[in-house]
């Protein structure tokens, strides 16, 4: 089905920050694949943990235990809220986990008609629920009847936030950093609204780190850099080190959960997928990268914001967003990158975003900065 609208591009190989295509040419990657690959392409230490796994184990079913799931479980849970973990296989569906704990919350403590509060400009993934609590793309006409029982508010007004949230709230579910919307960090007087309107009635917070986590943001999730902590966290896409793994992770308080029968995965938590993870975090939660990704998320918009044709930036780390100037056409600049060997993306009208790996160093991003400086330059 033509759901993509997909670049005259065939990519064969990846080594670190780089690409190729069938043709043998090079491209700097300023994209990641969509934030998944935060540790490069086909890193060695990720790539050799799949293989020896494959070679061992591939799956046995959620019905018994496998080592690598055990052990991601703990890995994600000590390195975020404390406490249980359910393991899915994206971004959408550790949503979807996310979303029937809340309401279970809710009726728990006796709210009948449960409501997520969402903000303008969010994305929470594409099946039903998740598309619901994404206000843009939660069309009736299309795939009406969509779930109810989520209210959505502008992402700035930290008072119609306030407003908004009742005893009937199951949870206030939040990007700390909106991806798909063009990269823009929800300011912190918005996330303090969210945690005391939520504590008031007897609601939860959940972050959605989907596309921030695993540090995109020169800490290990955005959270660490936020006035407050949620009650849930959904990670997924550089999770799983380049293979499709997700989880929504809990504070020890809302143990367990979700509870036997209630919810469940074919493939979530399978011994590959849960071994590229446990590589992954090995590369990624390292100091002096997650240092690294502050240093040249800086360089990055410092550089950007000297070009001719840029607005403004926005980010945090090595998650950038831009605003072209009036009449620069923003597609056309992004085909034209990718002409001149520069992977960037279009999140929105007059907008680019860059995400590239964070094992980036400092003359690859110049180098990038140079190519999208020629093509700016040519569209004036």
């Amino acid at each position: 089905m033509p759901t993509y609208a997909r670049a005259p591009v065939e990519f064969v190989r990846g080594e670190g920050v780089r690409l190729w295509d069938s043709d043998g040419r090079e491209y700097l990657d300023f994209f990641s694949g969509l934030a998944v690959q935060n540790a490069g392409h086909c890193h060695p230490q990720i790539t050799a943990a799949i293989a020896e796994q494959a070679g061992l184990l591939l799956g046995t079913s959620n019905l018994y235990y496998t080592e690598p799931g055990i052990r991601l479980h703990q890995r994600l849970s000590e390195s975020s809220l404390g406490g249980p973990v359910f393991l899915a296989n994206s971004g959408t569906e550790a949503n979807e986990a996310a979303i029937k704990v809340v309401r279970k919350h809710a009726h728990q403590r006796g709210v009948e008609q449960p409501e997520i509060v969402t903000l303008g400009g969010a994305f929470h993934g594409r099946s039903l629920a998740p598309l619901a609590a994404t206000p843009k793309l939660a069309r009736e006409d299309l795939f009406g009847p969509l779930p109810t029982g989520f209210a959505s508010v502008d992402r700035d007004d930290a008072a119609a936030l306030r407003a908004t949230v009742s005893e009937r709230t199951a949870a206030v579910m939040l990007e700390p950093i909106q991806g798909e919307a063009g990269v823009f960090p929800i300011a912190d007087e918005v996330l303090l609204a969210a945690r005391e309107a939520v504590d008031e009635v007897g609601a939860l917070l959940v972050f959605d780190e989907v596309q921030t986590g695993m540090g995109r943001t020169g800490s290990l999730w955005a959270y660490e850099q936020a006035p407050v902590r949620p009650d849930l966290l959904s990670t997924a896409k550089a999770l799983g080190g380049g293979l499709p793994v997700g989880a929504c992770v809990l504070t020890p308080e809302l143990a367990p959960g979700l509870e036997r029968g209630e919810h469940g995965s074919t493939f979530a938590g399978a011994p590959v997928a849960a071994a590229a993870a446990l590589a992954a975090f090995d590369v990624l939660d390292d100091p002096g990268l997650l240092r690294s990704v502050r240093d040249l998320g800086g360089r990055l918009r410092d550089g950007l914001a000297e070009l001719a044709g840029v607005a403004e930036v926005r980010g945090r780390g090595l998650m950038v967003g831009v605003t072209l100037a009036d009449g620069l056409d923003a597609p056309a600049i992004a085909g034209n990158a990718l002409d001149a060997g520069l992977v960037i993306n279009v999140p929105g009208p007059g907008m680019l975003r860059l995400l590239p790996p964070l094992v980036i160093g400092a003359d690859e991003v110049d180098r990038g900065l140079a190519l999208l400086g020629e093509v700016l330059c040519t569209q004036r």
